[in-house]
């Protein structure tokens, strides 16, 4: 992977010197600083899918407005840094810093009485941990109302070759479902692409959310939503355009995250209550907050429970108070995150996003590279383009992502058991070892290069067997490859 950062830097400092003195130049060496940064993650999806509800809970914070606003019709980034600050892009290229407030941790951005069609995107940075891993970006709902509010999230995440000079914004996407709309899969094939330097499926996430809705609120209503994630995930039209679905209720998530004490002590009370007291009185919305007064919780309080928490997280909170399996604010917040789905989701983004980050990156860089040399084409670009085929075509994890794209387009084909094992051996499941070899954690080396040799064998065979479709007989010399390089790291490591 590093050889592969140091081939692409090479790229555009070759680059660099064919665009200097040309806005594409300078743009070019943000590409390069780009390389260093953390991965950017797009938030996307219809309007009210949860985007900012789930990328709080993502940051641990409730920084972003759930509310519609001026700020939420604006593509907002919350990046790492040491300090509190808000900054405006502006559509003719100037910046401004804004002034915010927080209430009740949201930040609230005002902004100055800048027309919100003359804001390209807001920046927001924040000291925080987990954006130290990815960046952030908080994007309006596809299906908006207003047609220049939706277009800012195609604009974003599909860039067209006029946009040639200019980095991709997005190294990978989640893309918030609630039912697949024909909107949906006209925006994911419109990010994605068959060649491995374009977005394709191994650089989107499915996440079903607002999952806990799914099942009226009612404490089964996670597995509901685990059964329709699962089914969507091996859907054939959805595995062309993500990579898996996972089911997330993301208030839930983002409220474990900020929960307080006295939250807990309102919880409490309706704990406290008999089993048929307490589902009668939560039946529905509407009794939750007008029954029982003598409770001691006024309707205000139930309505921010409600509006913190929702039908299903209240009753899951209420059960586990009553039951002891939690008594504190932090015992509490621990089973609700497991419950919400969110750690499903982080091992996902880990797996699937960090651990290839520079193969993303990457795809990245040399994507920019490829389309401006195609639309800006100047003395020595020829040369620029024959560095990004030469790494595009060589480089083993780029070869990787394109077989994976294959199998998701149905290019490549086979029996189903056939096609998993390819699918996890060349890292569609993960780029670690244990992952591409559906091994534990309690798997030790001596197993783990037991199972990559098994698999180079394996693909072998297979590649050498004429009955092999020609597709498949391709692809399986990827997965020779993918071995080899296992095996290599094993003995590295010993």
């Amino acid at each position: 992977m590093t050889g592969l950062l140091d081939d692409t830097r090479a790229a555009l400092n070759r680059a660099i010197d064919v665009y200097r003195g040309t806005e594409d130049g300078e743009r070019l060496r943000q590409v390069r600083t780009r390389l260093d940064e953390p991965l950017r993650v797009a938030v996307a999806g219809r309007i009210k899918a949860g985007k900012s509800t789930l990328l709080n809970a993502l940051v641990g914070e409730r920084l972003a407005p759930t509310d519609a606003g001026e700020c939420t019709r604006i593509v907002t980034w919350y990046a790492d840094g040491h300090t509190y600050r808000v900054e405006a892009e502006l559509t003719d290229g100037d910046t401004r810093q804004l002034s915010f407030t927080r209430d009740e941790g949201v930040i609230d951005i005002d902004l100055g009485g800048l027309p919100q069609e003359k804001v390209n995107r807001l920046l927001v940075t924040w000291p925080s941990a987990r954006l130290r891993t990815a960046t952030l970006i908080d994007t309006p709902g596809i299906g908006s109302l207003s047609e220049s509010v939706a277009q800012r999230t195609w604009d974003l995440l599909s860039a067209s070759d006029s946009d040639a000079a200019a980095d991709a914004p997005a190294d990978a996407v989640l893309y918030l479902l609630r039912h697949l709309h024909s909107h949906d899969l006209e925006f994911l094939r419109t990010f994605h692409d068959t060649e491995a330097s374009q977005p394709n499926p191994v650089n989107a996430i499915g996440v079903l959310s607002r999952a806990d809705e799914i099942g009226v609120g009612k404490l089964d209503s996670m597995t509901s939503a685990g059964k329709i994630a699962a089914r969507m995930a091996t859907d054939p039209v959805v595995r062309t355009v993500v990579q898996t679905v996972v089911p997330v209720a993301g208030l839930l998530a983002e409220t474990a995250a900020t929960l307080t004490e006295a939250e807990v002590a309102r919880l409490r009370r309706v704990a406290e209550l008999s089993v048929a007291e307490a589902d009668a009185l939560l039946l529905t919305a509407d009794r939750f907050v007008d029954r029982m007064p003598e409770l001691g919780i006024t309707s205000t309080e139930r309505e921010e429970l409600l509006n913190r928490f929702g039908m299903f997280g209240i009753r899951l909170a209420t059960s586990v108070l009553r039951h002891r399996v939690a008594s504190t604010a932090t015992e509490l917040a621990a089973v609700l995150t497991e419950r919400s789905g969110i750690g499903d989701l982080n091992h996902l983004l880990r797996s699937l996003f960090f651990d290839r980050r520079d193969v993303l990156k990457s795809r990245s860089a040399l994507a920019a590279l490829d389309a401006l040399t195609r639309a800006a084409p100047r003395p020595g670009s020829e040369a620029v383009a024959a560095d990004v085929e030469r790494i595009m075509a060589s480089a083993h994890p780029f070869q990787e992502l394109r077989v994976l794209s294959a199998i998701r387009a149905g290019w490549v084909t086979g029996k189903s058991a056939v096609l998993d094992d390819l699918e996890h051996v060349i890292g569609g499941a993960g780029a670690a070892i244990r992952q591409r070899l559906r091994l534990t954690d309690d798997d030790g080396h001596d197993a783990q290069r037991a199972a990559a040799a098994a698999a180079l064998e394996r693909w072998q065979r297979r590649a050498e067997n004429p009955l092999t479709k020609h597709e498949l007989a391709v692809a399986a010399r990827v997965a020779i490859r993918s071995c080899e390089g296992m095996l290599a790291e094993l003995r590295r490591a010993s």
